[in-house]
């Protein structure tokens, strides 16, 4: 037994699919802990799901990660199962097409219909009938390979974290995705300190706006209200304002691209 399921969802909190989800894993597997990751994936946002599960990589425990963000449900899209290493054992993903070795087709590890609902009927909710019992099932010992067939890891839908790329329009320039926009208004970038090479950097926004901007370790390092990329937790270089949202003054948001020119290419105020 695992012991633990970690919950990533779009499901939010307004009604009850999330907590069906863990009555679902309570059933199959009492006993085992599950922990929500989080249930506000924006809705049918596969890519943003995605990238959630790769900033918590660095964090996740051996145990099963019930992952669904399934815009595709009631498909032929697969529901399929990861095994992954994990520091001190093994780390299986459970969710729709984005797993690595086995594909979840065999019903007897899927829910039961309730008394008076005949079987198969409606198909909108795989989180709760497929997802959630499989998930409950390798929590509780099931060993992986009895939950479905191989399946080729390179048949899998997805892509990976987009990498920055060189600007052919300016001489050592890069341009840049924004990947992420926590709740605060910081615009997470595929960008690294390492890759500007420099503590400054002139950027163009999709708007057109060019900003100069110092690369600092803190928000309070850019002074209030000022704009700045800071090193993030996750160690990527985000477009941020010290106590504001750099998201809202901007209009920044996932998938935008950005230039970048290392360096400071105009005088500091």
């Amino acid at each position: 037994m695992t012991g633990l399921v970690t919950v990533l969802t779009d499901y939010g909190r307004e009604d009850e699919f999330a907590g069906v989800l863990r009555l679902v894993v309570a059933r199959v597997a009492p006993g085992v802990a599950v922990v929500d990751l989080t249930h506000d994936v924006p809705r049918h946002d596969v890519r943003a799901g995605a990238l959630t599960l790769w900033r918590t990589v660095p964090w996740l425990v051996p145990g099963v990660v019930l992952a669904v963000v399934d815009p595709g449900v009631g498909t032929r899209r697969r529901a399929v199962a990861v095994e992954a290493a994990a520091p001190g054992g093994t780390l299986l993903l459970v969710g729709p097409d984005n797993g690595l070795l086995l594909e979840l087709a065999d019903p007897a590890w899927h829910l039961p219909p309730p008394p008076g609902q005949r079987a198969g009927a409606g198909h909108t909710f795989d989180g709760r009938d497929v997802f959630a019992p499989a998930a409950a099932h390798l929590a509780a010992g099931v060993p992986l390979e009895r939950l479905g067939p191989p399946v080729d890891p390179a048949s899998l839908a997805g892509e990976g974290v987009p990498e920055p790329a060189t600007d052919p329009d300016v001489p050592g320039g890069l341009e840049a995705c924004v990947l992420w926009v926590d709740r605060f208004g910081n615009a997470q970038l595929n960008l690294t300190a390492a890759d500007l090479g420099g503590g400054r950097a002139l950027v163009r926004l999709p708007a057109g706006e060019e900003l100069d901007l110092p690369v600092a370790g803190s928000f309070t390092a850019l002074g209030p209200g000022r704009p700045g990329l800071v090193v993030d937790s996750y160690g990527l270089l985000a477009l941020c304002l010290d106590r504001a949202s750099a998201a809202a003054a901007y209009g920044l948001a996932p998938g935008q691209r950005l230039r970048l020119r290392p360096g400071s290419v105009r005088p500091r105020e």
